[in-house]
């Protein structure tokens, strides 16, 4: 099963006063804690939707594999516009979607697993009787949900889309802390520092030195999902140079071709992945996914009771 996840982070903050996404909870930013949160509970295809301060945003994110999407009329509209940018572009990409607004960051990697075991087409944590984020929606939904009137926002798109919500209880106050305010914030970094300590880890491979990452598996299948470096970049805000550097470096060290190029037509020359590449990617995520879960696994059985 393809597990994806949107963030939405178009608003203006205008409650907050500063820019939320970019303030810091402990050693990293809010933004950062919402995309390490989902890698960690081994999510790859992440959609973050940017509106104001975009490009900050962006390049404060931008080496996290993540994709782009922009809400350029983020001023005019609601969060469920938004919403709806990140659900249409990842539907026929994955069989699941986390969905979350940006502003609360504090879940746990547990929870989101929680949701994705319980295979529920429309699933949302319970904690304390108090229903929180992220969601959990089918891809199946997503059409009907694109096609609601909009009225209550994507709740109300929610409730009407035919689907009962599953709620799945779990042990996280995280679900339901938000950084809507500066009280808001305040009380979240109060929360954050009595949390327990929780395993995070980065996975590459290497040869003399590290090649491979999520940064780069998200970028070829970025590639062979639009047939385009240029448009790959595009959405990872990494430079077209910078990117073929990284393709060239990575077949230098496999040793064998990762892009096939046609010349040419009616829309121009196409990229696309060699099945090798597609294979590499394959593995690549196979072994991120069972490594992420081993890792929990151990840690709980090592620091369990200690921490």
């Amino acid at each position: 099963m393809q597990i994806g996840a949107v963030i939405v982070a178009a608003g203006m903050s205008s409650r907050m006063g500063d820019f939320k996404p970019m303030l810091n909870i402990g050693s990293i930013s809010i933004a950062q804690r919402v995309v390490a949160t989902f890698h960690q509970a081994g999510v790859s295809r992440i959609a973050v939707v940017t509106g104001y301060n975009a490009q900050q945003l962006e390049r404060h994110l931008s080496n996290s594999g993540l994709v782009f999407l922009r809400n350029e009329a983020y001023a005019t509209t609601q969060m469920f516009d938004s919403a709806k940018i990140g659900l249409n572009y990842l539907k026929d990409k994955c069989d699941r979607i986390l969905f979350t607004p940006v502003d609360i960051p504090l879940f746990t990697a547990a929870t989101v697993a929680a949701l994705i075991d319980s295979e529920a087409e429309l699933a949302c944590p319970v904690c304390e009787g108090q229903t929180g984020h992220p969601l959990m929606i089918a891809a199946s939904l997503v059409d009907t949900l694109l096609s609601d009137s909009g009225e209550g926002g994507l709740q109300g798109a929610i409730s009407r889309c035919g689907t009962e919500m599953t709620k799945i209880p779990v042990d996280d106050a995280g679900i339901l802390h938000d950084a809507d305010t500066p009280e808001d914030y305040r009380a979240l970094l109060e929360y954050h520092n009595e949390q327990l300590i929780r395993p995070e880890i980065s996975i590459s491979l290497s040869r003399e030195r590290p090649f491979f990452d999520e940064r780069t598996a998200m970028l070829l299948a970025l590639v062979d999902e639009t047939k385009s470096v240029r448009t790959a970049c595009q959405r990872m805000q990494i430079s077209y140079s910078g990117s073929w550097n990284i393709i060239h470096a990575l077949e230098s060290q496999l040793h064998f071709p990762l892009l096939e190029r046609s010349q040419g037509g009616a829309n121009g020359g196409e990229s696309r992945l060699t099945e090798k590449g597609k294979r590499l990617l394959e593995c690549y995520r196979g072994y991120t996914q069972r490594l992420r879960q081993d890792a929990a696994d151990l840690f709980e059985e090592y620091f369990g009771e200690e921490l």
